[in-house]
């Protein structure tokens, strides 16, 4: 298991191996894409030399290791803030390994589902999965989940009296909390979860997100598996009618928001807790263990997902089963269509995307995001390779 201690320090360093980083790590991609807005149709820049074919390895990785004849030089993406710090990280390595530059926009996964299903982008991102109806109203036919990582949200709070403790929440208290029936710190639910502490006798200060959201999504799809109460009352989306609570805007308005407010709670992902040095909570899963949020307990609640996800690769994996897992986890997607219709920008996205799903998870741990297993990128592989353009496979790359 990974503890936040270890993710503070990888944080710390990264800014000063970026450029070593750079030097010492090739790159592959591609994987599916949305089509490119018509006005924003590339031409493709001065060729490149092309890669030798068959030198990947078997796992999939090395395909991408430089620029590629006829490829877009830019891509434009938008959406969920949940992985923003990752694909800062990924984006930035993969231009220096492509020459390719990779915009990203952390507007929330309401906004990335809005932007690729407008076209006016080449590329969304999203951690709650679209629905039935958002997938018929997208302009140009079918889009693509492809899975990016796996990451907690968890309960972040600010009580300066207990300094580096950790508060234990049972699935009733985080319900009561943000259903707004537990106001105070020291309500005696609260108390039951933690025997020993000396919790203060406080009111409570609930944020929650103000923007569509894939962490929102996660949060109340959690609650509502384990509420019946909020399920009726509030239910399941990227934006839902918070019965308490304030509202600000991306996982870094909400950590802001905890940060300056004393007696605060709200959920956010994982690494924005930990890059503002906030209180983490422990969550009682389905086996009735308090877990805290780590690699390893994220990854024990996608294990089961694995084997039985959907084609499409559209799952939930709250509250699963297992001692060891951390209730409140998620994928989070990269959204393309599968029909192309500008080849260049085709070839630069499916080829980005293929380098994520395969070579960037050796950066996902170090920022305190799960890698894919395996089975869920193999999955993956089979949609990058049925993205199109005019009627051809985008991928440009022979596999096998």
């Amino acid at each position: 298991m990974i503890s936040k201690s270890a993710i503070i320090s990888s944080i710390s360093k990264w800014n000063c191996i970026t450029l070593l980083l750079g030097s010492l790590f090739l790159a592959a991609a591609c994987s599916p894409s949305a089509p490119p807005h018509p006005a924003t149709q590339s031409t493709p820049t001065q060729p490149a030399a092309m890669p030798t074919p068959g030198s990947a390895a078997a796992d999939g990785t090395g395909l991408v290791k430089a620029a590629f004849e006829g490829e877009a030089k830019a891509l434009n993406g938008a959406g969920a803030s949940f992985p923003a710090v990752l694909y800062s990280k990924w984006f930035n390595e993969y231009e220096k390994t492509t020459g390719v530059k990779v915009n990203y926009q952390s507007i929330g996964s309401g906004g990335g589902i809005k932007s690729i299903s407008d076209g006016t982008v080449d590329f969304g991102a999203t951690d709650g999965p679209m629905t039935e109806e958002q997938m018929k109203l997208a302009k140009s036919g079918e889009i693509y989940h492809v899975p990016a990582a796996l990451g907690a949200v968890v309960a972040t709070y600010n009580i300066p009296e207990l300094g580096n403790t950790s508060i234990k929440f049972s699935a009733e208290s985080l319900a009561g909390i943000f259903l707004g029936k537990i106001t105070k710190w020291n309500d005696p639910a609260l108390a039951t979860d933690n025997p020993g502490v000396n919790l203060p006798n406080k009111d409570m200060i609930v944020v929650h997100r103000s923007d569509g959201s894939g962490t929102t999504y996660i949060w109340v799809d959690y609650l509502s598996n384990v509420s019946s109460e909020w399920k009726s009352k509030v239910g399941v989306g990227t934006s839902v009618n918070w019965p308490v609570g304030l509202g600000a805007k991306g996982n870094e308005g909400v950590a802001g928001e905890v940060k300056q407010n004393k007696y605060s709670i709200g959920y956010v992902e994982l690494i924005y807790a930990v890059q503002n040095k906030l209180g983490v909570g422990n969550v009682k899963n389905k086996a009735g263990k308090y877990v805290e949020p780590s690699l390893d307990s994220v990854t024990a609640a996608a294990a089961g997902a694995a084997q039985n996800i959907a084609p499409d690769l559209r799952a939930s994996i709250v509250n699963a089963d297992g001692d060891g897992v951390y209730p409140i986890s998620g994928f989070t997607w990269l959204l393309a269509y599968k029909t192309q219709t500008d080849k260049a920008k085709a070839t630069a996205l499916t080829r980005m995307l293929w380098w994520a799903t395969h070579d960037a998870q050796k950066f996902n741990t170090e920022l305190g995001y799960a890698p894919l297993p395996n089975e869920i990128v193999k999955k993956a592989e089979g949609q990058i390779l049925s993205i199109t353009v005019g009627g051809q496979k985008a991928f440009p790359h022979p596999i096998g």
